[in-house]
């Protein structure tokens, strides 16, 4: 029987920059082969990667299937983290 991956929250975006590059590097795959993927250079992977703010959501959703993530919206639970600074 397998057990599903952790879930990892994100209400940052330098979190989501860490998520992004944190699970590229764990799957073994290089900024160049996610770019190549992507339609974007090394460069453009490297600059996102630490200016996560820039993603656009089409960029995200394809970024994230590249490297195995899903993406998931849901509603925040009444006393959980939030980030009111970044609103």
């Amino acid at each position: 029987m397998s057990t599903a991956p952790a879930s990892q929250l994100v209400i940052t975006p330098p979190q989501l920059g860490q998520l992004l590059l944190s699970t590229r590097k764990r799957r073994q795959l290089t900024q160049t082969a996610v770019a190549n993927r992507l339609g974007l250079s090394q460069n453009r992977i490297s600059h996102l990667e630490q200016h996560p703010d820039e993603i656009s959501v089409k960029q995200l959703l394809s970024w994230c299937s590249v490297i195995g993530l899903e993406l998931r919206l849901g509603e925040r639970i009444e006393g959980g983290p939030s980030s009111s600074a970044e609103w």
